[in-house]
């Protein structure tokens, strides 16, 4: 819908209370310095950093595999279902205040697994955090399982075996961790197979690596959703394709920006995919370490491409459009959506 214009003054203001999904976020990338701590100490688990600052001190990354480094020191600290329940509700609380109505949460279980951990303490930890969403936050949440690229197909099959009787509370199938060099055609039979199950399939890609592997995402893999996807914008076959198929991209700016594929927020091309007519979306991806949730990834975007109040709408709307939740549960988010931006104008 077209809607009547708010001023730009109001602009910030608006994009924080209009309502949003966010699609692309990872829960151990949601643990706080200040969490990490509590549980190293709860769990006895003995952190290099002296303290919260000097770890804060160390999110200075110049590519993926750098922070992928720190990242997984990080998840040394979980150790009990409880500690997953912990995480999941701090992060849904950090939501609830950006008035995010709906998350779908991605979580691998093979770094947990890999710790000694089982894959059903992750995923039920996680799980009744999700369950509690509603009551306790007045939101939904859900789960999306993530394969890690970097270790094998075999890996990712015995991934997906163990968290088969745990099926009902896992939404979809996703493929994160080192991008350049794992392309999705190593993860084609894993794939296939969760497909068979009946899982929503999304998968990272384009990223770091080219237009070429969002291609493979789509026809190999099948996926519906492409995470990140900003790649796309050097393939003008690929850009026609994404936009007359309404393919969806979580778009993540701040962590873009981080990891430095884009050397400021002012030459991010999430305007110029929105202009193209590309299904995109805002989202903070690891926010403890990139420095910021969702509405700051908005408030700081925004600011700096000159983006629109008609910009905010489209964005709010594809993050509805693109998740995995039923049709009225959607319909109601949108009407909600709707109210706000009526209520600006």
């Amino acid at each position: 819908m077209n809607h009547p214009p708010i001023a730009d003054s109001r602009l910030p203001e608006l994009l924080r209370a209009m309502p949003k999904a966010e699609l692309h976020m990872h829960i151990e990338g949601s643990l706080e310095p200040e969490l990490m701590f509590a549980l190293a100490k709860r769990n006895n688990v003995a952190l290099r950093f002296p303290d919260e600052q000097a770890l804060r001190d160390a999110y200075v990354f110049n590519n993926l595999q750098e922070f992928l480094d720190i990242y997984h020191e990080g998840t040394m600290v979980l150790k009990t279902e409880q500690d997953f329940y912990d995480m999941t509700c701090a992060y849904l609380a950090r939501a609830q205040a950006d008035n995010v109505l709906h998350t779908e949460i991605f979580f691998d279980t093979q770094t947990h697994t890999g710790h000694g951990l089982s894959a059903d303490v992750v995923i039920n930890g996680l799980y009744r955090a999700c369950a509690d969403a509603p009551a306790k936050f007045g939101m939904t949440a859900s789960l999306i399982l993530c394969f890690l690229r970097h270790l094998s197909e075999e890996e990712a099959f015995a991934c997906l075996e163990e968290a088969l009787p745990l099926r009902d509370k896992i939404v979809g199938i996703g493929l994160a961790s080192s991008e350049v060099g794992h392309p999705p055609e190593k993860f084609a039979k894993v794939y296939a197979r969760a497909r068979e199950i009946g899982f929503r399939l999304v998968a990272h890609a384009g990223e770091e690596a080219p237009p070429a592997y969002i291609w493979s995402a789509l026809d190999v893999l099948k996926v519906e959703r492409i995470d990140h996807g900003v790649q796309a914008i050097h393939d003008a076959a690929l850009m026609q394709r994404l936009a007359k198929d309404g393919i969806p991209l979580t778009v993540c700016p701040l962590s873009n920006l981080k990891l430095r594929v884009f050397p400021t927020l002012a030459q991010h091309n999430l305007k110029a995919m929105l202009d193209a007519g590309i299904v995109a979306t805002v989202n903070s991806d690891d926010p403890a370490y990139f420095g910021g949730y969702v509405n700051q990834n908005f408030t700081e975007t925004f600011a700096a491409l000159g983006m629109t109040s008609q910009h905010a709408y489209t964005l709010a709307r594809n993050s509805f459009e693109a998740s995995f939740i039923d049709a009225s549960v959607k319909r109601a988010y949108i009407d909600r959506l709707d109210a706000t931006f009526a209520s600006f104008a």
